[in-house]
């Protein structure tokens, strides 16, 4: 197995009180090694749900068994899903639950996934209702994203929006790409591949603002360094390019208004 420098890999993590994550094998694409990052909530009734699952070991199944039942496998976009069949056959009585696009992509791929539903937008599915609050960011003309954020830990778990390689985990053959995409640890962001694919920048940014108005004070992803602490800020610095002219247009708004208010006439 290839070190990812998140060692030890396939094991549970606690982040805060009912929430772990499990640090997975790389994932290589054209030539470039993922690092991988499921994350798992366990819910008020003790069932489990599993965040772009990584792969099951018989040890990480012996400690998941002891936290409640596996039953909710979640694939937050059309890209984290290559793991989901082998979790689906270890728990057969686990819903399966995708982003837009997602049985589609698999299928181009050769990859069967388990029959399942479609996460809604906004509205929190009824099984984790009041737990997790869940959008799906518009705007892409093909990154279809579910964005989470477990309320009880105010921790907002995102996959691909934000990537934060530290370059010292890769090898030195991939740290060119990452300084010249904008993505080591330093300045984490989304990946200009994904980031141009956003057309549509008011639907775009609106949804962000909703993320941040969460108020995260962790923030997991799924490649490099997750957020143990200021959530909310690091948000707004992955995203200031995005929202720093609504921030601007606003002030410049409310500047007006009061010189509106202020004015005698």
């Amino acid at each position: 197995m290839t070190a990812t420098g998140y060692e030890p890999l396939n094991v549970l993590k606690p982040v805060a009180d009912r929430i772990w994550i499990i640090d997975g094998a790389p994932v290589t694409v054209m030539g470039f090694p993922f690092p991988t990052r499921a994350t798992v909530i366990q819910l008020e009734n003790d069932d489990l749900w599993v965040h772009s699952p990584t792969p099951l070991t018989t040890d990480l199944r012996d400690a998941l068994a002891v936290l409640g039942p596996v039953r909710h496998l979640i694939a937050p976009n059309q890209f984290h899903f290559l793991h989901i069949p082998e979790w689906a056959e270890a728990y057969p009585d686990a819903a399966f639950w995708s982003a837009p696009g997602t049985h589609e992509r698999a299928a181009k791929l050769g990859i069967g996934l388990p029959k399942g539903q479609e996460l809604k937008r906004c509205a929190a599915e009824a099984h984790w209702n009041g737990q997790i609050d869940q959008l799906f960011v518009r705007g892409s003309r093909t990154h279809k994203e579910m964005i989470f954020h477990h309320k009880a830990s105010t921790t907002t778990i995102l996959t691909d929006l934000i990537e934060a390689f530290e370059t010292d985990k890769l090898p030195a053959r991939c740290r060119p790409f990452v300084w010249l995409n904008g993505i080591d640890d330093s300045d984490g962001k989304t990946p200009p591949l994904i980031r141009w694919t956003f057309r549509d920048k008011v639907a775009f940014a609106e949804d962000i603002e909703t993320i941040v108005g969460w108020g995260a004070r962790r923030v997991i992803i799924a490649h490099g360094r997750w957020y143990e602490r200021n959530g909310t800020a690091e948000l707004e610095r992955a995203f200031r390019k995005l929202l720093g002219p609504r921030q601007w247009d606003r002030a410049m708004r409310d500047m007006k208004a009061r010189e509106r208010k202020d004015d005698p006439r």
